[in-house]
């Protein structure tokens, strides 16, 4: 029998996981818009020597520019996540789980733009800057675009995937959202807040919005294995 609270009690963790994920997100804005000396120190220091090592590497540079340009938010959002959606839908049947990640991607991509329209920091100034970069600079948009996509899209595929692509699926996830928050870093268009922030912002929108979905009934259709042998979901 459906259990006619579930919902409501999905609704109310989801709430606290993403408030409790979002929190540091908080604390941080706060720090940076009151221009915290032990912070801003840390933050500029870190980004001048960061940048030293890429100039003093071409190779790395070029490196961390294409890596830049693949993690952009019109390949990922544009591209990446909803031709995954549509592979998951088409091939797999997870048609709720498509819908999930895609909506989940959108709507915080909408909220870190919010987010750095709401903060206002301005974007590290470094003598020889290496690369440059548009906008405000918290948190940082790539890294929580990164976080965001690979964490949706990693559930969203999850119960189509057997044990050597979960490992595989965990292990690029991990490598996106890391080199992302080092691209950025290295690259000198964010400070190390901005991408501790833009991760954790991803972190608490995805695992929020992963926590209502699941909880929104105790029949979950995608749960199941559409076709004989695939693992059960996540």
């Amino acid at each position: 029998m459906r259990d006619a609270g579930a919902p409501s009690r999905a609704l109310l963790r989801a709430v606290l996981l993403g408030a409790a994920v979002a929190l540091p997100v908080v604390a941080l804005a706060v720090v940076v818009r009151g221009g915290s000396n032990d912070v801003v120190r840390f933050d500029e220091s870190t980004v001048v020597a960061a940048t030293d090592l890429t100039r003093a590497s071409p190779a790395l540079r070029t490196a961390l520019v294409l890596w830049q340009d693949v993690l952009a938010p019109r390949w990922l959002n544009l591209v990446v996540v909803p031709l995954v959606c549509l592979w998951a839908w088409r091939r797999h049947g997870l048609g709720a789980r498509a819908a999930w990640a895609g909506a989940t991607v959108a709507a915080g991509w909408a909220l870190q733009l919010a987010a750095k329209g709401l903060v206002q920091r301005a974007r590290p100034v470094i003598e020889d800057a290496v690369a440059h970069a548009p906008g405000s600079s918290f948190p940082s948009g790539h890294a929580a675009g990164t976080t965001m996509a690979a964490l949706a899209l990693t559930v969203l595929a999850w119960p189509a995937l057997r044990r050597r692509g979960r490992v595989t699926a965990v292990a690029v996830t991990t490598l996106a959202i890391v080199g992302a928050a080092a691209d950025r870093v290295l690259l000198g268009v964010h400070y190390p807040s901005d991408v501790v922030a833009g991760t954790l912002l991803g972190v608490a929108v995805v695992g929020a919005s992963y926590v209502g979905f699941r909880g929104r009934g105790t029949h979950d259709p995608d749960a199941a294995p559409v076709s004989a042998g695939r693992p059960e979901g996540a």
